[in-house]
């Protein structure tokens, strides 16, 4: 038995889109997409917005298909070499309330066929905000390997870029300069596709995102804004 928001026919939506990503499909298709990508999404992002303000009320569920908490499908293309238009994924960002941008603290949902994972942190943040984290972790070493290592026990792994070399002015040898070096603070947990096709998905995503959110809540505290 599958919920309302992820289906059988998304999937199946999104595998023939890969395999066909250019405007002419995409247009035939468009209904395909209405009506088992964007509105069960957005459904989906109403839905969780209780759950969301149980892990934590200063994050936000916005059901706008523009401006909102779900990716838009169409891809920029402009600074890429890969020129498809179309995303061959429904993802979607709970940002945090003083957010502006994906650059910004938040819960983040990816649904793609062999290929479902849910994440938080923080992705490619500006270099003040990453140097109050750096700087959190320095002050405050013990919480941070707590927080990190409950959610690697938890099935998270920490994603993202590092820098090749320590930040200016770091000790080499420091026992924290794996994650001092790190260019983003995201926690990523990957599951089996047929995870996000049961009926208790919600809940799901909601346990999976409040075993990680100590690590939530030390980005937060270091960047002085509430969780």
């Amino acid at each position: 038995m599958s919920n309302p928001y992820v289906t059988p026919e998304l999937f199946s939506f999104l595998l023939e889109l890969k395999a066909n990503n250019d405007r002419d499909w995409f247009n035939l298709n468009k209904s395909r997409y209405e009506k088992h990508l964007k509105e069960p999404m957005l459904d989906l992002i109403a839905d969780f917005s209780p759950l969301l303000a149980d892990i934590s009320p200063h994050f936000r569920a916005i059901p706008k298909a523009t401006g909102g908490s779900l990716f838009r499908i169409y891809r920029d293309v402009r600074f890429s070499k890969n020129k498809d238009p179309y995303k061959t994924h429904a993802s979607i960002q709970f940002r945090h309330e003083s957010a502006k941008d994906v650059h910004a603290p938040g819960y983040y949902l990816h649904i793609e066929p062999k290929n479902v994972f849910v994440g938080l942190g923080i992705w490619h943040p500006e270099n003040p905000v990453l140097n109050q984290i750096r700087s959190a972790i320095l002050s405050d070493g013990s919480r941070w390997r707590e927080v990190r290592d409950a959610a690697v026990n938890s099935g998270f792994e920490l994603r993202g870029e590092s820098l090749k070399r320590p930040p200016n002015g770091m000790d080499a040898d420091h026992e924290d300069i794996v994650d001092l070096k790190r260019k983003d603070f995201m926690a990523v947990a990957q599951f089996d596709q047929e995870i996000a096709l049961r009926p208790d998905f919600l809940p799901f995503l909601s346990e999976a995102w409040k075993k990680g959110s100590p690590l939530m809540q030390f980005i937060s505290d270091a960047m002085k804004v509430p969780f």
